[in-house]
This record gives C-alpha cells, sequence and structure tokens, in this order.
C-alpha cells in the first residue's frame, strides 16, 4: 500500500502574475546575456507547441536559448529561484505535446547548442550537443565511413536531444533498433543545476547503475539533456530492395511472420496501405497498384543481402502477393521507398487536419491491427490511412480530418483513444516511439500497471523534487 500511495504526479502549483514575471526575468538577466533571453509574445509562441494539433499549449513566460551548458545550468538555477517551473525542447517536431508550454514557464530551447564535438573513429562513437540534427550527423560521421542508424522519419529536421528524450524509432528499428541503443554517455543538468556525465568513453562499463538509460526517453521530466555520446557502425553496403503487393491484410501478415520464421533480418520493412496507395497515386502518379490491400517494402543489406531479397520476395509470392518486384540497383530501391516518404506530403495536399497515431503491436498480431484500424475509421467516419514499421509492428494510422469541424474533431479524437484501447487489447502498447507527452497521459495507467508506475514517480520525485521540469507530461 506505501508504494501505491508514492504514485502522485509532482507538478509545481505556478499562477503566471506581473510579478512573477519580473522576478524571473531578474534572476534570469542576471545569470545570461542578453542575447539568450527572448520576451516578444509572437516569438515565444512560435517556440511553445509542437506538432500535436490535439494538445493546447500554454502561456511560457520568456524563451531561453542556451549556447553551452553553463547557461542551461545559470537557466534552471534562474528558473529555481522564480519558482518557475522549465519545458526544453529540441526542433519540435514532436508529435505528442512534450515540448508543449506550461503557464508561466521557462521554455528552454537548445536549438543554438548544435555542433558536433568529436567523431571517434577508431572507437566508433561520436560526442554532439543536443541541438545536432539527426540527419547532419548522419552526414558528418558517413565522411569517415561510419554510421548513425537511427533514423525517425523526421530526420532531417528532428534534433538528437529530441530523439534521445523520446527514444526516437525509425524505418531502419527492425535491424537496427531504436535510440536508446546507440546511446553511450549523456551529459545532464539536474534541475538543482548540478551537473553529471553518465556512461564512459569505453566501449565497455559495468560501473554504477545504468543512469544512461534512465534518462533515455524520459521526456525532459528528469533533467536537461546538454550532450550526448551516441555509438557509430561502418556504413553499410547499399541496400537491395523488393516490393510486394497483397490482396488482403492477412496475406501480408502471414508473409512478414514467415519471413522472421525462415531467420531472415531485413533492414528495413515497412507496410502502405491502400488508402496511402490511392492518395500518393493520385498526387505523384507513381503508377501503383490502388486494388491492393497493401504495399509491403523490404530491404536487405549485408554480404548476403541479394540472395536474402530474392527470397524474402519468393516468401511473398507463397503467401498470396500479386505482384512482386525486387532490384539490387541503389536508385531503383530508392524509388521504391519513395511510395513511403511521400505518404505525408500527399495527404497534406487535401489541406485537412493531420496527426499520426503510434501504437505497435507483437508481429504475429499486426493483421488483426490492421484490420481494426479499418474498422475503427469506418465506424467513426474518419479517414485512417496507414504506415508503418511492419517489420517491428510499430504502426502510423494517420487521421486525417477537418480541424474546424468540432464534430469530425470529435469523432477524430474518439477513433484515436479506440485505436489505444485495440493496441493494448493485442498486447501491445499505447507509444512505441512518438512519446507520451500529453497527447497520451491519460492512458498510460492502462499499460503500466500500479506499483510499476508509483516506482517510476519516486524516480522522478528523486531527480526533481519541486516538480519543475516539463510539469504535466508523460506520466
Amino acid at each position: 500500500m506505501a508504494a501505491a500511495g508514492c504514485c502522485r504526479r509532482v507538478e509545481p502549483a505556478h499562477v503566471s502574475s506581473v510579478g512573477a514575471v519580473g522576478s524571473l526575468l531578474e534572476e534570469l538577466t542576471a545569470r545570461l546575456d542578453a542575447d539568450c533571453i527572448q520576451t516578444d509574445p509572437e516569438v515565444i509562441a512560435a517556440y511553445s507547441q509542437d506538432r500535436a494539433i490535439f494538445e493546447r499549449a500554454g502561456t511560457a513566460d520568456v524563451l531561453v536559448m542556451p549556447r553551452n551548458t553553463d547557461e542551461v545550468v545559470a537557466a534552471l538555477q534562474a528558473a529555481a529561484a522564480a519558482g518557475a517551473p522549465v519545458v526544453t525542447r529540441g526542433a519540435g517536431t514532436g508529435l505528442c505535446g512534450g515540448a508543449n508550454a506550461s503557464d508561466g514557464c521557462v521554455i528552454l530551447s537548445l536549438h543554438r547548442m548544435n555542433r558536433v564535438l568529436h567523431i571517434d573513429v577508431a572507437n566508433r562513437m561520436a560526442r554532439v550537443q543536443p541541438g545536432v540534427l539527426n540527419g547532419d550527423l548522419k552526414r558528418a560521421v558517413a565522411e569517415h565511413g561510419l554510421f548513425y542508424p537511427p533514423d525517425p522519419a523526421s530526420y532531417e529536421i528532428s534534433s538528437i536531444g529530441g530523439n534521445v528524450a523520446t527514444n526516437a524509432g525509425g524505418l531502419c528499428c527492425v535491424r537496427y533498433g531504436v535510440t536508446r541503443d546507440y546511446v553511450m554517455g549523456l551529459e545532464v543538468v539536474l534541475a538543482n543545476g548540478d551537473v553529471i556525465r553518465t556512461g564512459r568513453t569505453t566501449i565497455k562499463s559495468t560501473v554504477g547503475l545504468d543512469l544512461t538509460g534512465v534518462f533515455v526517453g524520459s521526456e525532459g521530466l528528469l533533467g536537461v539533456i546538454t550532450e550526448v555520446t551516441v555509438k557509430l557502425i561502418p556504413l553499410p553496403a547499399p541496400p537491395c530492395t523488393a516490393v510486394a503487393y497483397f490482396p488482403d491484410l492477412p496475406s501480408a501478415g502471414d508473409a512478414i511472420l514467415q519471413i522472421f520464421r525462415e531467420g531472415f533480418e531485413p533492414s528495413l520493412m515497412e507496410i502502405v496501405d491502400q488508402a496511402c496507395l490511392r492518395q500518393v497515386n493520385a498526387v505523384f502518379g507513381m503508377g501503383l497498384d490502388t486494388d491492393a490491400a497493401c504495399l509491403l517494402l523490404i530491404q536487405s543489406s549485408g554480404d548476403r543481402a541479394e540472395w536474402a531479397i530474392e527470397r524474402m520476395a519468393a516468401l511473398c509470392v507463397q503467401h498470396g502477393a500479386t505482384e512482386v518486384h525486387h532490384v539490387a540497383d541503389p536508385a531503383e530501391g530508392d524509388m521504391f521507398v519513395e511510395v513511403r516518404r511521400r505518404v505525408w506530403p500527399a495527404f497534406e495536399r487535401l489541406g485537412k487536419a493531420m496527426l499520426p497515431e503510434d501504437v505497435a503491436v507483437p508481429r504475429e498480431r499486426l493483421a488483426e491491427l490492421l484490420a481494426g484500424i479499418v474498422e475503427i475509421g469506418e465506424r467513426h467516419r474518419v479517414a485512417l490511412p496507414t504506415i508503418g514499421h511492419a517489420g517491428d509492428g510499430n504502426m502510423h494510422p494517420l487521421l486525417v480530418f477537418d480541424g474546424n469541424d468540432a464534430d469530425e474533431t470529435a469523432r477524430a479524437q474518439a477513433a484515436f483513444a479506440d485505436i489505444v484501447a485495440l493496441a493494448l487489447s493485442l498486447g501491445g502498447t499505447i507509444a512505441a516511439e512518438h512519446g507520451v507527452g500529453t497527447l497520451k497521459r491519460r492512458f498510460v495507467e492502462r499499460e503500466v500497471e500500479a506499483v510499476h508506475l508509483a516506482w517510476q514517480h519516486r524516480v522522478k520525485a528523486t531527480f526533481d523534487p519541486t516538480g519543475m521540469l516539463n510539469p504535466g507530461k508523460a506520466l
């Protein structure tokens, strides 16, 4: 009973006032250069919202833009002295409200901390500031023949710090894993201004508790990440690619399972449903089979990539695929993958509100999840085109609706909740790679049992006893 009693949210009661704002600005200006502090309401508002369109952002008091760790320390100490909450922001590409402003908060934007500090070729690691964009890091290490695998769809515009804070995934997770698997160490500023370094610069270390793992995926609740040491791998050879159209979802699900049962390890396995195929074809004229229930995209890399892709393509045929193509040429393979990448731009042409769901189930339940999403869309009369990472069971139904129509918005929200419930009923998770933020906070207790959740709140209270860091998010 004692543990369950600890399951409380540590959130400061903060009501912004003229006096409180004045005190906060006094504390900040005493510690930071003027060009780190922004008080223009329009500029602050531009930094106060991520891409979770269902989620309301509060009104921040000030925007702080530090250039280094010392300035982050100064900002947190100033906020603590003034009793103000702090919301840390990366590139603002999040989809769960995790970087949305709280009323009366300091928005701490790390976009100016954007340097690749060191690339260690011999030990295959890099040390970067949190504002470095994922795509920029990939290009920087590729010059040394190395590869940083995590690749969220927003890799060209999302930051490493944000990727770490949400434990971001991506198209290549099926083989390479998620962000957590490539974080070797962190520099973190705690709520009281203390700076800690987790992990080591050695490849192996067993000293002490793994606090690196505690901070990865913590969504800004425990501290501000100011430096990240990431693991790198040798740059892989260009992959071979296959595409397969299926007449129904169960056939595609059977093919996916058989590929893994036979020991294959695709480097990418994506699924695109019929609604997405039709919209991409209508906008971009790619000659797609719009009568198919779905398209399965597969890539394989390594020494036997061509043999593996041929075999996986053959398994798709055996399980009912109506049309299958496979290529070894990287340029042709990129054209196939472009179908997946063009889904979001194709639906943007409709001029409607869009929000991608993010749920995952075990591979063997994938076909049931996809069929259930279709039923939910029909029942709520909401468009739910679906794409996702078929290789790891992580689906992204895309809610497409008129955000100015209150009834349609309500139906979209109901569909959203039903998809979450469906994923849980299939042994899945409510949030695979986008995080929880405010968008899915109300669902957390459905997935995480009470005693476990109570201990998570204890961890939060240990690192942030006053609850000043990202209040009202994730837990």
